[in-house]
């Protein structure tokens, strides 16, 4: 089990406790934290199956990482499984660190069997929630977990202190190994099977078959008030959550203080986080309450429409009594309530204070618009796929599908061997422009590449990307690595340039890592190129990513030592 090298007072509890304990804001603390990551398999049984699954430590979900904003990070790999490894962790900027951001073939090739390869990184000017999983084919179905950032010593929060902290996780759960799951699909070129379940905390909860016993279960005490830390680790569904009868405050996203709001519905896609305070009735209520959470989607073809719950439940004097109490069940959105969703997204704003600034770039050096959404490619000869009338499915943003190298970007980048491995030549506009969110083109083929856009140091750019309803209009959970970014505008239809850009928030946009592009919509973002190295942006729902849904930025050195990517470390792992 890794250790976090905080002090000893300070109690960490592992996932069977689900909690973290606030740490006294004066606190003597050690700025390194190193942690062992073993990669292991171990069985696990859940909806009465059990399986074999990858997992870190044998624990899943994963040890949570803990540290303090301006800590040193790292974590020994250890890769004990057959399946080649690297993990992501997502939403830290990794400054000048771009070697440790974790995606196979992009900044590093994958840790091989019996390989090991140590991640050190700082966290610089980020505190809250974020969230490490595995970034190669569908591991981080079951390789994911926390990354718990508090304030720097003698810092507090910008809200009053809670009374206790607790993560919760969202998990996608197949009975089946989800790595034959994937290649099923590829093989077939049609859509994976759907998952079996969804997860609280790696728990299905009560609605699922043989799962009562294996639901997360969280006791409050009357009158306080709880830090949630709600992350969505699911592989392919954006969620609603919500606790009945009890409203949430939301001071935070993606490790970014907001201006806080009250909701009843909480909607995060894959990727994101959101820190919510719940303050607990001042008295014990005769009743125990659901917390459910279940999937937001408005796209073609199957989806796991169920729901997982966890059990909401105040400390009773007689605890045998809590168990007669009748159970509540919250009231959520529909599944494909895309107008909620554009009022709830809305409400995000910078916390824009003078210690939280909302420093969004106001000039802009570059723009880009580019298109994202689902295609096909034709069936090869002489076979049959179960893709749209008979092709295989695609994805793709300015109709390139990524085809991901052999050998990691950033090294080729690096080393100045970018032939033949990357073309830097990504359009900074569709090549064919249609009517986006129309009837669909005549041919929905996409085309194939590994090509990349190249930045100057220090360029603010512009992206807007708009959603197509070629195979169906839904939402796209877009993540950007290495960066934040401020949400400027988003709006439904087709973006146009003339008017839209008159409307957007240039005072306090909320900053995040991870946007989700409204179905049959777009979203302008802007972000300032101030990390050199090459970074992915991919949609977050991993069979989108599968299918080609990605690209990369290359941003070069800029001309002083502190604007350099660092050399590679020693034991970089080879492909």
């Amino acid at each position: 089990m890794g250790s976090s090298c905080l002090p000893s007072y300070v109690a960490v509890c592992v996932f069977t406790l689900l909690c973290v304990s606030l740490l006294p804001e004066l606190v003597a603390g050690i700025t390194t934290r190193q942690y062992t990551f073993n990669i292991t398999l171990h069985n696990i049984t859940r909806l009465c199956n059990t399986k074999s699954i990858v997992s870190v430590n044998g624990q899943f979900p994963g040890p949570q990482i803990v540290a303090r904003e301006g800590d040193q990070v790292i974590v020994k790999l250890v890769n004990l499984v057959p399946n080649n490894i690297s993990i992501h962790w997502h939403g830290i900027r990794q400054l000048r660190s771009g070697w440790y951001d974790g995606p196979a073939y992009v900044t590093q090739c994958p840790v091989q069997t019996g390989q090991t390869f140590t991640y050190n990184f700082t966290i610089t000017g980020q505190r809250g929630t974020l969230l490490w999983h595995a970034h190669i084919s569908w591991l981080r179905a079951t390789v994911y977990g926390p990354i718990i950032i508090l304030p720097m010593r003698n810092d507090s929060y910008p809200f009053k202190k809670p009374y206790k902290e607790i993560p919760i996780i969202f998990g996608e759960w197949w009975n089946v190994d989800p790595e034959a799951v994937i290649n099923q699909a590829l093989q077939t070129g049609g859509a994976p099977n759907v998952s079996d379940a969804y997860t609280i905390n790696g728990l299905p909860g009560p609605f699922y078959n043989c799962s009562s016993k294996d639901t997360f279960k969280l006791k409050v005490k009357p009158g306080k008030t709880y830090l949630l830390r709600l992350i969505n680790a699911a592989l392919n569904d954006e969620l609603f959550f919500g606790i009945a009868n009890h409203t949430v405050i939301v001071v935070e996203t993606d490790a970014t203080y907001i201006k806080p709001f009250s909701t009843n519905t909480i909607l995060v896609a894959p990727g994101q986080t959101t820190n919510v305070l719940l303050k607990t009735k001042s008295h014990i209520p005769s009743a125990r309450f659901l917390m459910v959470a279940r999937p937001y989607f408005t796209g073609i073809g199957t989806i796991d429409n169920s729901s997982t719950a966890g059990i909401l439940q105040y400390e009773h004097p007689l605890d045998q009594t809590s168990k007669k109490l009748p159970l509540l069940n919250p009231m959520l959105p529909p599944i494909n309530a895309t107008g909620f969703v554009a009022n709830y997204t809305a409400r995000f704003r910078s916390l824009d204070s003078a210690k939280f600034p909302s420093n969004v770039p106001k000039t802009v050096g570059r723009k880009f618009f580019f298109t994202v959404g689902l295609g096909s490619s034709p069936c090869p000869k002489n076979t049959t796929c179960q893709g749209p009338n008979g092709t295989r499915f695609a994805a793709s943003i300015n109709n390139i599908s990524f085809t991901l190298p052999t050998k990691a970007l950033l090294q080729a980048h690096y080393f100045g061997q970018s032939n033949g491995v990357y073309s830097p030549n990504f359009p900074s506009n569709p090549l064919v422009p249609f009517n986006y969110t129309g009837p669909p083109p005549n041919s929905t083929f996409v085309s194939n590449g590994t090509r990349v856009v190249v930045l100057s140091f220090n360029t603010s750019v512009e992206l807007v990307l708009q959603d197509t309803s070629i195979l169906g209009a839904e939402s796209h959970p877009l993540h950007l690595h290495g960066f934040n970014f401020f949400v400027v505008g988003q709006g439904f239809g087709n973006y146009d340039p003339n008017n839209d850009p008159t409307r957007f928030n240039l005072v306090d946009p909320v900053e995040r890592n991870t946007v989700s592009v409204p179905a049959g919509g777009w979203v302008a973002i802007r972000f300032l190129a101030d990390n050199p190295g090459v970074w992915f942006m991919h949609c977050h729902l991993e069979i989108h990513t599968t299918w080609g849904l990605r690209m990369a930025w290359v941003v070069l050195d800029g001309p002083q030592p502190n604007q350099k990517l660092q050399p590679p470390p020693s034991d970089l792992p080879q492909c």
